[in-house]
């Protein structure tokens, strides 16, 4: 079996770390999310919950097929059915979990609810459910019902359970709390946009690594991702999203979101890297880093190349400039397609951005639907906020000789302030450039 230098080259470096160490010392250590989530219930969800008009709303949590969002209230430990109940009054928010007797204990004990209602085993907790909205009497409750995967976390079972447990008084009040978690999960406070940023950093970095140990002619796209991998194991780090397509190397036509390939990086190739790490198994990035394989002897990239990628980095740039509080997300994307068109690029299927933070496709306002001859509208979902945190694309796109397509996509990470938008990272300014040895 034929074996490529720059794989032979990972093999030495994989073996090198499993003599060393199994991680390199990694800055991602401890665990900030205990406190990080005390910090996000108490100051964002007071807010959301009154910009939505909900007085009250309800985590129904449970073993194995937990609720999506029960880490960010709490009972990610949950045995039996828990129902977690935060309700909002005169600007004051009181939490409450009623839990079966057991996990009640340790809830207790770890105080990251106001109060802790313990039921018995096997005797269901409506009727204590029930007893709190009598005593809060919220005109509207939340409940986890809606389109996207991460609010849906109510089951088919568990809501035509609550509907049957609780008095029509309480049932008839509940509406989706979809607006609010959207709302709620987006913005990031400081401290997680400075672990963010840390991560940015260290993926881009990588990155950068990885195509400086390639060789055209020689290393495949599989070898750059299995270098990303390697580093990722190093350091202790996991996956941004699904294995199988973290990272996404792509040195030939459009693959979309797809595995890497053991295809030989060639002279004349733009090679794409979609790359994303978890820290702390909670917050993750998601940045692109593009380069060239030059022909043998040359020393830097042609005019045309060039030109591709200053045309992607415009569109970029233009994105970056629309991202500013009160700005939507589809101002933001016409922002890049005005650029689009401007500099020769064929339209492209995907939107500009998307939140990132605790998925990789977060929850928030997808910086997208804005294509030029289509109508803007503005609306209350598609509105920035300083603290919403964002992966977006600088495109450009051309038709190859085979009818397929090739994207310049440079994806960078910002956060929304006060003020516009900040890089979380040091965007890429400059096209890689990959050497290729004369035979």
């Amino acid at each position: 079996m034929r074996i490529s230098l720059f794989a032979a080259f990972l093999l030495i470096l994989l073996a090198g770390c499993s003599a060393e160490s199994d991680m390199v010392e990694s800055p991602f250590t401890g665990d900030p999310w205990p406190e990080i989530r005390a910090e996000r219930i108490a100051m964002l969800l007071p807010g959301a919950m009154e910009e939505q008009g909900l007085d009250a709303w309800i985590v129904i949590c449970r073993e194995n097929n937990n609720d999506p969002l029960a880490d960010h209230v709490g009972c990610e430990n949950a045995g039996g059915t828990a129902a977690f109940m935060f309700f909002l009054q005169d600007g004051d928010l009181t939490s409450v979990a009623i839990s079966p007797a057991g996990e009640a204990t340790s809830l207790a004990e770890t105080k990251r609810m106001d109060e802790v209602i313990q039921v018995g085993r096997g005797v269901g907790l409506w009727s204590t459910v029930a007893e709190q909205f009598e005593r809060f009497d919220p005109a509207s409750i939340g409940i986890n019902t809606g389109r996207s995967p991460i609010v849906d976390g109510l089951s088919h079972t568990q809501y035509a359970s609550m509907m049957d447990g609780l008095p029509a008084k309480w049932t008839s009040r509940m509406e989706s709390a979809e607006n609010m978690i959207r709302s709620w999960l987006s913005v990031k406070i400081p401290r997680e946009v400075e672990i963010m940023a840390m991560a940015a950093e260290v993926t881009a970095q990588w990155e950068v690594e990885a195509y400086a140990a390639a060789v055209g002619g020689v290393t495949t796209d599989l070898d750059i991702a299995n270098f990303l991998e390697a580093k990722m194991a190093e350091m202790g780090v996991g996956d941004g999203w699904s294995p199988e397509q973290n990272p996404a190397v792509n040195s030939g036509m459009d693959r979309g979101h797809s595995h890497p390939t053991d295809r030989v990086i060639q002279p004349g190739d733009f090679i794409q890297t979609d790359f994303g790490i978890r820290v702390y198994d909670k917050w993750v990035t998601d940045i692109q880093r593009f380069a060239y394989v030059l022909a043998p002897g040359e020393t830097e990239a042609p005019a045309d190349a060039i030109a591709k990628w200053e045309a992607a980095r415009a569109g970029s740039r233009a994105a970056f400039a629309a991202m500013k509080p009160g700005a939507t997300g589809n101002e933001v994307d016409r922002a890049q397609r005005i650029i689009l068109e401007e500099n020769g690029s064929i339209p492209v299927m995907w939107g500009t951005g998307h939140p990132v933070g605790y998925w990789a496709h977060d929850s928030g306002p997808g910086l997208s639907g804005g294509r030029l001859g289509q109508e803007l509208q503005r609306l209350p979902t598609q509105v920035l906020k300083p603290g919403m945190t964002f992966a977006f694309d600088g495109f450009h796109s051309w038709n190859l000789t085979d009818s397929t397509t090739k994207t310049i996509s440079v994806e960078e990470m910002a956060v929304i302030t006060e003020d516009g938008a900040q890089w979380l990272t040091p965007p890429q300014e400059d096209l890689i450039l990959i050497s290729t040895p004369s035979n």
